[in-house]
This record gives C-alpha cells, sequence and structure tokens, in this order.
C-alpha cells in the first residue's frame, strides 16, 4: 500500500495527495513490487532501503548512503497478533523510516501499525510533513510510549492469568503467561536497540537538530529507559511467577503419586493375606468352620493398622 501525505506551508492542512512533490511524506506499508518500483524511480533511492525495512528480522539502525545523503533509520515497534485459538502475542517489527536530502520522507513497514495510524489521522501536536527531524523523533517518542502503554497491557494479563490460576491450574493460562513472557524478551531487545539509535541521533548530530526537536529526542529516550526498566521489572516477576507456579504442579504432583502410593499400600495388605491362605499347605483355621471369617476379621485388622500408620505419616492427604 502506497499513501502520499503534504502539509501545506502556507495553508498549514494535512492532506492525502497523487504526486511526490517535495516535503511531502510516502508511506508504504507491505508495497507491492511495482510500488517500490515507482517510489525508487521517481525519488531516485536504493531499492536496498526499502527492502532492508520490510525485513522481520531487521535490527535497529542507522545507515547513511554518502552519495546522495539519504538516511536510513530503523526501529523496532510494538504491535500485537492474534494466534490460531485468538489469544493475543506481543512482538515487534521493523520500521524504515528515510530522510531523502531535504526533500522527501518515507515510512516503510511490513504491516500497519499504531504509531503510522496514529500520524495519519493527525492526532499529533506540530505536526508538518516537511519537518522531517521533528517528524522522526515525534515518531521516536509515541514508540517510546506505546512500548510503555502495551506493557501496563502486558501486567493486567498477568495478573488476571495469576487470579485464575489461583482457583485452577489451567494450561491455557499457563501457556498465555509464556506467551506474555515471551512478549517482554521481545520488547527489552528491541527497546534498547531503539535506544542505541536515539543515543547515536543525538550524539552524531545525522539529522538537524533544532533546540525544540532536540528536547523531543531526549524526551523520547527519557521514555525509552522508562520502558526497558518497567520491561526488565515486568520479566523478572513474570519469570519468579512461573517458576512458583512450576513448583506448585510439582508439589501436586508429588502429593498426587504418594496419595496413590499409599492406596496401594492398603490394597496389598488383604490381598497378601489372601494369598497366604491359598497355599496348599497346612495353614490354621483350615479346619475350622469360622476360618474364613477369622481371617476377613485380621485382613480388615490389618488394613486399619495400616491404614491409620500412612495417615499418622500424613501420606493420605
Amino acid at each position: 500500500m502506497l499513501k502520499i501525505y503534504n502539509t501545506g506551508k502556507d495553508t498549514n492542512k494535512f492532506e492525502e495527495i497523487n504526486t511526490f512533490e517535495k516535503g511531502s511524506w510516502i508511506n508504504l506499508v507491505n508495497p507491492s513490487e511495482e510500488e517500490i518500483k515507482k517510489v525508487c524511480d521517481n525519488l531516485q533511492i536504493q531499492e536496498d532501503f526499502i527492502r532492508d525495512s520490510l525485513d522481520f528480522e531487521e535490527k535497529a539502525r542507522i545507515d547513511i548512503e554518502e552519495d546522495d545523503g539519504t538516511i536510513l533509520f530503523v526501529v523496532d515497534v510494538p504491535i500485537i497478533e492474534k494466534t490460531k485459538d485468538g489469544n493475543d502475542i506481543y512482538t515487534t517489527m521493523p520500521l524504515g523510516m528515510i530522510v531523502v536530502r531535504d526533500d522527501f520522507f518515507i515510512t516503510v513497514a511490513l504491516k500497519k501499525n499504531k504509531v503510522i495510524s496514529t500520524f495519519e489521522k493527525t492526532r499529533i501536536k506540530n505536526f508538518q510533513t516537511y519537518k522531517k527531524s521533528r517528524f522522526i523523533f515525534q515518531i521516536l517518542y509515541l514508540n517510546a510510549s506505546y512500548f510503555l502503554s502495551y506493557l501496563k497491557q502486558i501486567n493486567k494479563e498477568t495478573e488476571i492469568a495469576e487470579y485464575i490460576l489461583k482457583n485452577s491450574m489451567k494450561n491455557k493460562e499457563l501457556l498465555k503467561l509464556l506467551n506474555l513472557e515471551k512478549g517482554l524478551v521481545y520488547f527489552t531487545t528491541s527497546l534498547k536497540s531503539n535506544e542505541i539509535v536515539m543515543e547515536k541521533t543525538l550524539r552524531g548530530k545525522i539529522v538537524k537538530l533544532y533546540e525544540e526537536d532536540e528536547e523531543i529526542l531526549e524526551d523520547a529516550i527519557t521514555e525509552n529507559r522508562q520502558a526497558i526498566e518497567m520491561a526488565q521489572i515486568y520479566s523478572n516477576i513474570l519469570n519468579g511467577t512461573m517458576d512458583a507456579y512450576a513448583s506448585i504442579i510439582s508439589n501436586n504432583l508429588n502429593g498426587v503419586m504418594k496419595f496413590l502410593t499409599s492406596i496401594t499400600i492398603i490394597l496389598a495388605v488383604p490381598t497378601m493375606i489372601s494369598s497366604f491362605w491359598g497355599m496348599n499347605v497346612k495353614l490354621p483355621f483350615e479346619n475350622s468352620p469360622m476360618g474364613f471369617l477369622i481371617m476377613v476379621l485380621i485382613a480388615i485388622i490389618m488394613t486399619i493398622a495400616v491404614t491409620l500408620w500412612l495417615n499418622k505419616k500424613d501420606m493420605l492427604k
């Protein structure tokens, strides 16, 4: 999907256009080969800059083309995907931002995401497509804010899953905790990579830094660091929770095995006594008319005695 937006310098009106005008923003979401070629031919940039941003495994980085001054920023943005059974999986994907000289700004993503959608709906204060440095920093700030928002959602879902698990050990909830734990790993890794990109941008003066824009970048770095701390805290808590539930499950299994073993011992007592009286040798009470009842009584007494002993040893609890 290819869309072109422009903010008029005179009217300050944000609108979608059909031509490549200077100062415009080109947004590519899972573009076709034809769309990639169209953008590259009109803007005279390398196709690799766009294709790299469409690689789901691409790492956050900055790449500068010395010949024409084109700059590629790649950062990770948070997304929510659905599993086959309808559960949410928190993960990240790369978002490419290409500054084409002083003329154009391109964003490239494999899927739709909240960060870019927010700009398309013009919900960002002081947003103009021709202010490329500010645009980049606003994206970085908003991206860090969405990471924080998703982390809070993960924390809430963890608390709900823990509450359900307290009442019943369901595999579904344990698998949900596992998915949340994986999401936190993805988030932590991506946030650290994004921090490197932002620090490099701030120190390296890769793009023009105006005083107001620099404040936005510093705020983005602060938000990102806060998100890293939150992700690490939630990850540690979730790891501890998973370990605790693993211990509880193991303990419950040991309890069940202990109970079943005790029942086996109790049932073995009358079986053993009856097997004695089944031998083809001289036995006590074999000629007595009360022999069978005496044997049953002995079996009952010994079974009760073994049961009481096992109960005393907490083997039946």
